[in-house]
């Protein structure tokens, strides 16, 4: 199949200004998938956006050329990813448009599409809409151009939702929570999420400016959230990124627990719930192999896919599996949403804890994360597969995992987005794991010298 020319794994994304990311793309990409997803008659897009400067710019410009396009549109305002998901599935939507660049900082931007389900769009779909764009813009008839509507109560849906994926008779009222909004999307949100179940809620990361999204805070910077949960005496912090797909959560200590840890405890609450576990956990390449061993210890198997959510998902949805994620947060909860959601897994840990009357603490000492080393070489301008297939990193990869027996494993992947080789080593023995990893960067570094 043709590769495609913009979208990426997670939609379309980079600097503003640059590349892609400009006014005058983003009003042909709005047109060129209204001409898609309208397939000739009309219909309704949501467009939903995260906090950054530049939203306001791209939010415009996707609602130009969809509206040229003959399509009708709802728009959201700020928005995490997974609302927009849930919306563009309940409200009936053709199409839904997220504006965000996620975790990254305020000076990129992004466009990325939900299907009719809440779903990605297929690569057959965004390969057909990139062929559109290579098209002359025509706009439709006057009698035929879209119109657009604010949705007022976008944010009160959402936090319904979010709050009906729990029992109905969980109550927090027990629990001092710090919740990130990594002042992203997630601001308006999860604070009263937390609060009308009953939680005493600290906040901090929920002042967007347009400039401080993912600044300093959020899931990626968690030592802001530790430092105010040991300032508040909480029991618990939650970190949320800039679109609230992540969650990285605190526990009383000051201790993080990562996305492995998060899936390891929804795991063994789902097992011990009537409706129960469906399928083996799916993890990525780069979940830690203590997980894996964890989770062996409930009886239950971890499937890996290649890094990102998209393949999580697939791998879900093939097999009617109901739980997967990545270490960086991406927790997908799938009898209960169709895309990662950093609250609702959230809230699926803390039903955990006071189902249990455990703390966070207690709940992931079940989960020993292994020592695990990831060294980055430059790979030049060698092809990844050459890189990997030759003869002498084989043969040092081999040797490694000789060592390490069946305490450990060896990963080797090439970056996505930089000319990058991934050497990761993960085993019981920190010192063997360093020296193992060096030892195989060492010869990637001789071959793509």
């Amino acid at each position: 199949m043709k590769t495609r020319d913009y979208f990426g794994t997670d939609g379309i994304r980079g600097r503003v200004g640059k590349g892609d990311i400009n006014p005058e793309f983003v009003l042909k990409l709005g047109w060129a998938a209204g001409r898609v997803l309208g397939d000739g008659k009309s219909g309704k897009v949501l467009i939903g956006k995260d906090t950054r400067i530049s939203g306001y710019l791209f939010e415009s410009a996707l609602e130009a050329g969809l509206v040229a396009a003959g399509m009708d549109i709802r728009l959201l305002g700020p928005m995490p990813t997974p609302g927009i998901a849930y919306l563009t599935r309940t409200l009936h939507a053709a199409a839904g448009i997220v504006i965000s660049a996620s975790h990254n900082p305020y000076y990129d931007n992004g466009i990325k599409f939900f299907s009719a389900t809440g779903t990605k769009l297929p690569d057959e779909v965004e390969k057909a809409i990139e062929a559109e764009i290579s098209k002359p813009l025509v706009t439709v008839d006057s009698a035929s151009l879209g119109k657009a509507e604010r949705v007022d109560d976008a944010a009160g849906r959402y936090i319904e939702f979010c709050k009906s994926t729990v029992p109905h008779s969980l109550d927090l009222s027990g629990l001092k929570i710090v919740v990130d909004c990594a002042n992203g999307a997630t601001y308006h949100i999860a604070p009263p999420v937390l609060e009308e179940l009953g939680a005493q809620v600290e906040v901090i990361g929920a002042e967007p400016d347009g400039f401080n999204i993912n600044k300093d805070i959020g899931s990626t910077h968690p030592e802001a959230l530790q430092q105010a949960v040991l300032q508040h005496h909480a029991d618990v912090g939650i970190a949320l990124d800039g679109d609230g797909d992540r969650l990285i959560m605190v526990d009383h200590t000051g201790a993080t627990v990562d996305g492995d840890g998060i899936l390891y405890i929804i795991a063994r609450s789902r097992l011990a719930q009537p409706d129960g576990l469906k399928g083996p956990v799916v993890g990525t390449t780069m979940s830690n192999l203590g997980l894996e061993l964890a989770l062996k210890e409930l009886g239950v198997e971890l499937k890996r896919t290649d890094v990102g959510d998209r393949y999580i998902l697939a791998a879900l949805d093939a097999n009617k599996w109901t739980l997967g994620g990545e270490p960086s947060g991406h927790i997908i909860c799938r009898d209960r949403t169709s895309t990662g959601d950093g609250i609702v897994a959230a809230l699926q840990v803390l039903a955990a804890m006071v189902m249990d009357e455990s703390s966070l603490h207690d709940l992931s000492l079940g989960m020993q994360r292994l020592p695990n080393i990831l060294v980055n070489v430059d790979r030049g301008n060698m092809s990844p597969k050459a890189v990997m297939e030759n003869d002498m990193v084989q043969k040092s990869v081999k040797a490694a995992e000789k060592k390490l027996n069946k305490d450990g494993r060896v990963l080797l992947r090439p970056s996505g987005t930089e000319p990058l080789i991934r050497v990761m080593v993960e085993g019981k023995d920190a010192p063997l794991v360093t020296q193992l990893a060096n030892e195989i960067a060492d010869t990637v570094k001789t071959v793509t010298r």
